[in-house]
């Protein structure tokens, strides 16, 4: 994920990288997560790598437009090429995205595979990639300066970059530079970047406004990021830099133009996410309150969300705490009758993934049903009865690399925090829970408990036997760690009020 990193007050502590490596391998094993393509997967991707040409005989020559990738620095596996131009009053935004279809023939083996995959899975020390490293890295991934099949979206744009016509068309395009997040920030800082870049963040500017009038919301905090290098791993805060918002205005405005055609046609697959439950807004209200930062009636969540800064305390927990009103984000699959719940809620209007093939399964199916209803052309009936299977799929996949991810994510931290034994850090509460007897079973009885996300290292962890109100600023030892159960037991030593934006205390360092 591309990022904007975060400056840390005093050394920054690092784990071996050989330790972690070894113990992230042992949760892959129980896990059941095999990182080896089989032997007829990979050799149906070899193939297509080298015959794909045969089947791109129809495929549209756009090679002489100027696309550019944006991505993190160290990205191989290229979904999206863009450019933007001006048209009259408006713009027109062209968006490539990698022809990973034509590389998969459906209820082959690397079909198959994928579908067994569902997602790249991603942790600290390595990828493990949906597709075959050939096409992922390779030949279906839109590198700089070869020429490459896509499916592009041609958007037309009026002078608020609202979207007044569609196209979707198959394609050879070419990327002309690969840039990164970072180096395109500070050009821009500069008055440096190219005009497709300038022109970028006035449609994701404008975007984001539309985004605000429908009523979408997001939360606006950092997260910690866990970084290899050489021999050792640490942690820091990242933060996307303001181009990468913008870029992503693009992606869910191409989400949902294909959410759109699909409902049109009555056939596909929608990602959504129905409306926080009323018990949750109003809890949520109940907490913004509490915290002395009161959720006014007439404001939409998602403008109040907005007037958050994480660097302030009592804003960092309630940003915590809004994690709950957004839960219950799945597929629907339809085909005929269009399902009941067709909003992603969050994003206020239908959305669907299909810019990120190379990445995440459900985007090659998306893409396959779009073209065939934006332009006539027949869909395989593979693909068509295939649909009902995604939302499964999809669920298992997320579940099974949630659970991987956040397991190597708690080897690295606690491989931080065995440097750290006997240390002193600030912090913030997240949140309480009041001590429990454990009901028939005395051995699940816990003392009040209170949840602190710290500073440096970035991590957060529940200490045992506080009750202090959430937004409380903390200073905590780390009294001892059992690396075996990724364990770690803090002690408060003092505390003081929920405080505000003076910069000692902010909970995270700018």
């Amino acid at each position: 994920m591309p990022v904007q990193r975060l400056s840390m007050p005093g050394d920054r502590k690092k784990a071996p990288l050989t330790t972690v490596a070894a113990r992230i391998d042992e949760a892959l094993e129980k896990s059941g997560i095999d990182a080896t393509y089989p032997e007829a997967a990979l050799a149906e991707a070899e193939s297509a790598a080298h015959t794909w040409r045969e089947h791109a005989a129809q495929h549209e020559d756009l090679t002489a437009i100027e696309f550019v990738t944006l991505d993190p620095e160290s990205s191989t596996d290229l979904d999206q090429a863009l450019h933007i131009e001006r048209d009259g009053t408006g713009y027109r935004v062209r968006y490539a995205i990698a022809d990973v279809p034509l590389f998969v023939e459906p209820h082959g083996p690397l079909d198959a595979e994928t579908r067994e995959r569902g997602l790249t899975l991603y942790l600290p020390d390595r990828r493990i990639p949906l597709h075959p490293v050939v096409l992922c890295e390779d030949e279906a991934s839109l590198l700089p300066g070869k020429d490459t099949p896509a499916f592009v979206w041609d958007f037309s744009l009026d002078e608020r970059a609202s979207v007044t016509h569609v196209n979707l068309t198959r394609a050879i395009v070419r990327n002309r530079e690969k840039l990164a997040y970072t180096a395109v920030q500070r050009a821009l800082e500069r008055g440096e970047a190219g005009s497709v870049m300038q022109l970028l963040v006035e449609v994701g500017e404008k975007r984001a406004a539309l985004e605000i009038e429908r009523g979408g919301a997001s939360l606006n905090s950092p997260e910690q990021e866990v970084v290899t290098e050489a021999d050792s791993v640490h942690l820091q805060w990242r933060l996307p830099e303001p181009i990468e918002e913008h870029n992503a205005q693009i992606s869910l405005m191409t989400g949902m133009a294909a959410a759109q055609i699909m409902i049109e046609g009555k056939l596909g697959i929608l990602r959504t996410m129905p409306p926080a439950a009323p018990e949750a807004i109003e809890r949520f209200r109940a907490q913004a309150a509490a915290l002395k930062e009161p959720w006014p009636q007439d404001l939409p969540y998602g403008e109040f969300l907005r007037t958050l800064d994480w660097r302030k305390g009592r804003h960092l927990a309630l940003l915590d705490q809004a994690t709950s009103l957004f839960r219950g984000a799945g597929y629907e699959a339809f085909d005929g009758t269009l399902p009941e719940v067709l909003e992603q809620s969050a994003i206020a209007a239908p959305y669907a993934h299909t810019t990120a093939p190379l990445r995440r399964l459900v985007d090659r199916f998306v893409l396959h049903v779009c073209h065939s209803l934006k332009t006539g052309a027949p869909l395989d009936d593979r693909v068509r009865a295939a649909l009902p299977e995604l939302p499964s799929l999809m669920h298992s996949a997320q579940q099974r690399h949630s659970a991987v991810e956040k397991k190597a994510r708690e080897i690295a931290e606690i491989g931080v925090l065995s440097t750290l034994v006997g240390s002193e850090f600030e912090g913030t509460v997240l949140d309480f829970r009041p001590a429990t007897d454990g009901g028939s079973n005395p051995s699940n009885a816990r003392p009040d408990r209170i949840e602190v996300q710290f500073s440096n290292p970035p991590v957060a962890r529940w200490i045992d036997g506080e009750n202090l109100p959430i937004g409380t600023r903390v200073k905590a030892r780390l009294e001892r760690v059992e690396e075996s159960r990724n364990w770690a037991e803090f002690s408060v030593v003092s505390a003081g009020r929920a405080r505000g934006t003076d910069g000692s205390q902010d909970p995270t360092p700018a």
